[in-house]
């Protein structure tokens, strides 16, 4: 009788450690300079100060705060493990749960995943039973959604809103781009890695002041 072929294994929910029959994909989603990484950084240390171990992902494109890091504008940080878009996320988190359980999993500037990326972080929640914790932006310059954070829209089981605020003083949920003279731009590439001296959070009715009101923006 013929062998059956050998099925590729990964590590059990009960192999894995902590395990959580409720695990979910999350979205926590903002504008610019909401808060997103310290919330990240915040719920990461809660889970390690009760001895529950995190891994932390973040785009290696944007290396404002150093290669391999997470850091806020309020001065916390924490190294990460860094991704670019044709890294198989599903893999790296078998190869991670290999070393140890995991509580969960945080990821920042989770606009610059892949579709395809997404796709696997909710394998990681199904197969592996593992929370996968994902932090973004929801909109560019141009108030288009990122490819990352559409997919993240469709398949998040939950999903929340980091707040923060435009001048006016009501929410803000667009973002415009600006030149070093304070110019809005309103073409250029999706993605463009800045800080305050390139990016204004502003409400809707300010964000279409700013872009002219051009519909074609």
């Amino acid at each position: 009788m013929p062998s059956r072929p050998a099925e590729k294994t990964v590590p059990s929910a009960t192999r894995s450690g902590y395990i959580s029959a409720m695990a979910k994909l999350y979205f926590n989603y903002s504008t610019m300079n909401a808060g997103k990484s310290t919330v990240l950084l915040q719920a990461s240390h809660n889970y390690r100060e009760n001895n529950m171990d995190t891994y932390l992902l973040t785009a290696a494109i944007d290396d404002r705060a150093g290669q391999g890091r997470i850091a806020s504008r309020i001065g916390i940080g924490a190294e990460a493990d860094m991704f670019v878009s044709d890294d198989d996320l599903f893999a790296r988190v078998v190869a991670r749960l290999a070393q140890g359980p995991l509580a969960a999993i945080f990821v920042d500037e989770a606009q610059f995943l892949s579709p395809k990326q997404v796709w696997q972080l909710a394998r990681v929640v199904d197969d592996l039973r593992v929370p996968v914790l994902c932090y973004g932006l929801r909109v560019d310059f141009q108030g288009n959604l990122f490819p990352g954070s559409a997919t993240l829209l469709a398949l998040a089981d939950e999903m929340r809103e980091v707040r923060t605020i435009c001048h006016c003083g009501k929410k803000a949920t667009m973002v415009i781009r600006q030149d070093e003279t304070g110019r809005t731009i309103t073409e250029g590439e999706q993605v463009q890695i800045g800080g305050n001296e390139t990016y204004v959070s502003l409400c809707r009715r300010h964000w279409r002041e700013a872009t002219g009101d051009n519909p074609d923006v």
